[in-house]
């Protein structure tokens, strides 16, 4: 009789390696984007509109025009513009970073750089004007302050302004953030501690003739001040420059992050 030939058997060994690659892409499937990059986080908006920036504002920078005067932003530029370092959206996308070095661009009257915003009218059409003895007139500024220029770490960020001096501002010199009255730099102390990135709410309020000024929510100091042709500015204008902080270069600058402005008139 013959005998029937036996099926060759596969080792068992070899049937499991035969299947691991299988199996393993088997279990890489089963986990939801196994084999993805991270998702990238989306674009930051434009610094005006990550903070929801009102068309009241044009912005001057510490950068030089053609005559050498800083630079103007106005609307509706302003709604889409962002130049790093100088006024640009943070990483955390809900703030707008403002900076200006000590050998800034400065304004004919002033020898201090500035990267801050100017009120106007409410569609931008003009520069605001508006009297402290007439009607009541609000700023809130949601801010930190971020970087101090050396030698001399000044930077006022927050203030009401009339036609020829600043009235009332906050400012901080090293760690001790003051309020201001005119050429009263130290007005009123509002903390000794001040720590840089530390955000706070500040408030001013002019009405019949004088400024309440409140930090985080408490009344702080009251400025007399009668004028009839102020205006509000935000952002981080330097006390410093190249003639008494060093390095005279870009790398020395004051920063301010913006979170939120708001204006209102009644």
């Amino acid at each position: 009789m013959k005998q029937h030939a036996r099926a060759r058997r596969t080792p068992r060994r070899a049937l499991v390696l035969a299947a691991a690659p299988a199996l393993a892409a088997g279990l890489l499937a089963s986990v939801p984007n196994a084999s993805a990059a991270p998702a990238r986080p989306a674009a930051c908006p434009a610094p005006a509109a990550a903070v929801g920036l009102s068309k009241a504002w044009k912005l001057q920078l510490p950068l030089p025009d053609s005559d050498g005067d800083p630079v103007e932003i106005k609307q509706p530029a302003l709604a889409t513009y962002n130049n790093a370092p100088w006024f640009t959206t943070a990483a955390s996308c809900n703030a707008i970073l403002m900076r200006a070095a000590v050998n800034g661009a400065t304004t004919s009257n002033t020898g201090y750089p500035r990267s801050e915003l100017r009120e106007m009218t409410s569609d931008g059409s003009s520069t605001a004007s508006w009297s402290s003895t007439s009607g009541t007139h609000t700023m809130v500024v949601d801010e930190a302050i971020t970087h101090l220029p050396q030698v001399k770490p000044h930077v006022m960020a927050g203030q009401i302004h009339d036609s020829s001096s600043d009235v009332t501002s906050f400012r901080l010199e090293g760690t001790s953030l003051y309020i201001t009255s005119y050429n009263t730099t130290h007005y009123k102390l509002v903390t000794s501690d001040y720590k840089l990135g530390d955000r706070f709410q500040g408030k001013f309020v002019a009405h019949d003739g004088k400024v309440d000024v409140y930090y985080n929510g408490t009344l702080k100091a009251t400025v007399t001040a009668r004028f009839s042709s102020g205006y509000f500015k935000a952002g981080d204008y330097t006390q410093a420059n190249c003639g008494n902080s060093s390095p005279c270069a870009n790398s020395n600058y004051a920063e301010v992050a913006l979170y939120g402005v708001k204006v209102t008139h009644t």
